[in-house]
């Protein structure tokens, strides 16, 4: 396999606009989904079968005492040695292709063999979701529709604030590392979240925890 593609996301740029949920639902004709206010910005509260794009809003006080606003843009990691893969393989070993060209992780219909329990069990991102009615497993696709034909992922392309970009994985890498340089001359703890296994990177200026339970593996 060619070294692919990846998706750098700087958490330290996102504003929580939201733009990439919504193209994301766009795109790919995901249906709206019911939801209710529980106190807090985040809709809706988690990923599902018709969301496969979520920016996650994480408030609290840091250790000085001063309080932090966190956006964490959720969405499949596309790793570069997916545990789904194998979870799934077990059950149907048809039931994910990985790109050759890109790298993506893409369930296909006969992913639905396999027991939900499992899947999500070998995630350590916690992303795979199941549609109650039909049983497909679905999730974020990189758009490898739109990237198969010189397009960008929607949601890169619809982020107003550069806070995504998208590209060849080592220029990515290169990118990343540059950019965490950058942020420790005033965040100490920035870091790009389990790089060499991942191909949608997240940059976070803080405590990983303090975005999302599963922000890291």
């Amino acid at each position: 396999m060619s070294k692919g593609k990846s998706i750098l996301v700087d958490t330290s740029r996102c504003t929580a606009c939201r733009g990439c949920q919504v193209a994301c639902k766009q795109w790919n004709g995901l249906p709206g989904t019911k939801t209710k206010q529980i106190g807090t910005y985040q809709n809706p509260q988690d990923l599902s079968a018709q969301t496969w794009k979520l920016v996650r809003f994480s408030e609290g006080v840091k250790e000085n005492g001063k309080p932090y606003w966190y956006f964490f843009s959720e969405q499949c990691r596309h790793c570069v040695d997916p545990a789904c893969k194998d979870a799934i393989g077990g059950y149907s070993p048809e039931g994910v292709v990985q790109d050759e060209e890109t790298g993506a992780i893409i369930f296909t219909d006969k992913a639905k063999e396999a027991p939900l329990e499992e899947v999500k069990g070998a995630c350590p991102f916690n992303i795979p979701r199941q549609d109650e009615k039909t049983k497909a497993y679905a999730k974020c696709t990189m758009c490898i529709d739109r990237v198969k034909n010189g397009k960008l992922p929607a949601c890169v392309l619809s982020c107003p604030t550069g806070a995504m970009s998208f590209g060849d994985r080592d220029a990515i890498l290169e990118a990343a590392q540059k950019r965490v340089e950058e942020l420790k001359k005033t965040y100490p703890k920035a870091m790009a979240l389990n790089a060499d296994e991942v191909r949608v990177i997240y940059i976070v200026t803080d405590d990983p925890k303090k975005y999302h339970e599963f922000a890291a593996a």
